[in-house]
Parts: C-alpha cells; structure tokens; sequence
C-alpha cells in the first residue's frame, strides 16, 4: 500500500499484534513462558512482570520453572499467580515456583477454542471500525473538494484490499491457534 494510507496500515498492525499477544497467553496445555506475560508482581511497590525479576525456564514439556533473582520475590510472585486468571496452582519449594500444566480436557479445549474465536472476531471488528474511521476521513475531504469522487472510490477499494489482507491474517493466526489447542 502507498505511503497515504500508512497511518491505518500502522493501526492495523497494532491491532493484529495485540490479537497474537493475546493468543499467545491462552493455554495450550503445555508449558510456554508467554502465559506469565500479563502478570505483575507487586516488586518493591512498582508492578513488575515476572520476567524482569526472575529467570523463567521450561524443564519439560509441562512445566514452568520460575527463579527469582532476589529469594524474598518469591512469595511476591507466587502471590500474583494465585491472584491470576492462570487457573495453575504454584508449587513453592522455598527456592523456585513450578507451575505444572495439566492436559487439557475436551471441555476446557472447547472453551479455549470458543475464546479464540471470540478474539478474532474481536479483532476483525476493530479491523473494519479502522477502515470506517479511514473512509470517514477521505469522505470529508471529498465534501471539502479535497478529492474527486475518482479518487474516492480509488480509496475505498484500496481500504478494502488491506482490510481484507488483514482480516486474512486474522483467520490464519486464529487457525494455527486453534489447531495447536485441538492437539493432543
């Protein structure tokens, strides 16, 4: 796309990379270190993600292995994943915090799959509200004789390529997670 419509493209890469940040933190049944990316530890009085203060690492496919660099975070950080909407219980030896990810049962791999799903299309709605806000912009330089009626139709099916490119892009992140939760 030309130059012109940077500010929407840019706007709609915004909206696609919180759309896979949200993928990302829904839970495939196995363990991966992006579930703990919304989590903040109250740090001294400043909220911290766990990734700033710890060294996060995965032992096996299951298992998340926190370990703090400072020993008192500890109960700081086990505090703010019970506090989550995680829904894994933390095991505290005293020196690091396992989280153990269960397989997921048929039931709660179809809720997952069901909040994808509502993400995407979340997703495709700000997409589309983008485009609107977009073609409300040139139909008032239109009113204003700012452009001709030529180049506003130019516009709307240019609005519409990359809108739809981007809807494209949805679908697909949308599928790659669904697929990775339909695995078992």
């Amino acid at each position: 796309m030309s130059g012109e419509y940077a500010e929407y493209e840019g706007k709609m890469a915004k909206t696609l990379d919180v759309l896979r940040g949200e993928f990302a933190v829904v839970r495939a049944g196995r363990a991966n270190a992006s579930v703990l990316d919304n989590i903040r530890v109250d740090y001294y009085g400043t909220p911290t993600p766990i990734g700033q203060i710890a060294t996060i690492s995965t032992p096996d496919p299951r298992t998340l292995l926190i370990q703090p660099w400072d020993a008192s975070s500890l109960k700081a950080i086990e505090k703010a994943i019970f506090a989550s909407d995680l829904g894994i219980n933390p095991a505290n030896d005293g020196k690091v915090i396992r989280l153990l990810f269960q397989q997921l049962t048929e039931e709660r791999r179809r809720e997952l799959i069901k909040q994808v799903s509502r993400y995407a299309e979340d997703g495709k709605v700000a997409i589309r509200n983008i485009r609107r806000d977009a073609m409300e912009t040139y139909k008032t330089q239109k009113k204003k004789a700012e452009i001709t009626e030529d180049d506003l139709k130019d516009v709307e099916k240019d609005l519409q390529k990359l809108t739809d490119e981007y809807i494209k892009e949805i679908d697909k992140a949308a599928e790659k997670k669904e697929k990775e939760l339909s695995e078992i």
